[in-house]
């Protein structure tokens, strides 16, 4: 939003994926598919297959946050798609409030960050509280 001058939260036409050079010195700066083709970073069919991981991972995690009432805002994969999926590398809000809980709470130095992705994963269904504590749950135990 910040970069394209639009408000932040408009709904987009459709999904938009986007390829970076993720390079700290250079600012991570945007690159096009000639550029990926033409350095030899991947190929057309390279492209093809991870545009269309992206989409379904996308659709899946679409859904996966609406169940727990949160808005997939954006997110961002690496050349190995969903090394990670977290408030790091999502930008997640509740859908009946707008709030952000996701990495944009630090960012913006809002607060409450522990408390915000501690949300996201007892909305999953990852901790559960117990007595006033967080109980750490996996594979449904």
């Amino acid at each position: 939003a910040k970069r394209l001058g639009i408000e932040e939260g408009t709904p987009l036409p459709r999904s938009i994926i986007e390829f970076c050079y993720k390079k700290d010195e250079l600012g991570d700066p945007l690159v096009s598919e000639e550029h990926i083709t033409a350095f030899n970073w991947a190929t057309h069919q390279e492209i093809d297959d991870i545009i269309a991981m992206t989409l379904r991972i996308n659709d899946f995690l679409t859904g996966l946050f609406a169940g727990a009432q949160i808005k997939l805002v954006d997110f961002k994969v690496r050349t190995v798609l969903a090394d990670e999926i977290s408030p790091d590398s999502c930008r997640l809000w509740d859908m009946a409030t707008g709030e952000k809980l996701d990495k944009d709470r630090f960012r913006g130095d809002l607060g409450g960050v522990t408390e915000a992705y501690a949300e996201v994963a007892r909305r999953l269904g990852i901790i559960k509280e117990a007595g006033g504590a967080e109980i750490l749950s996996f594979n449904g135990e």
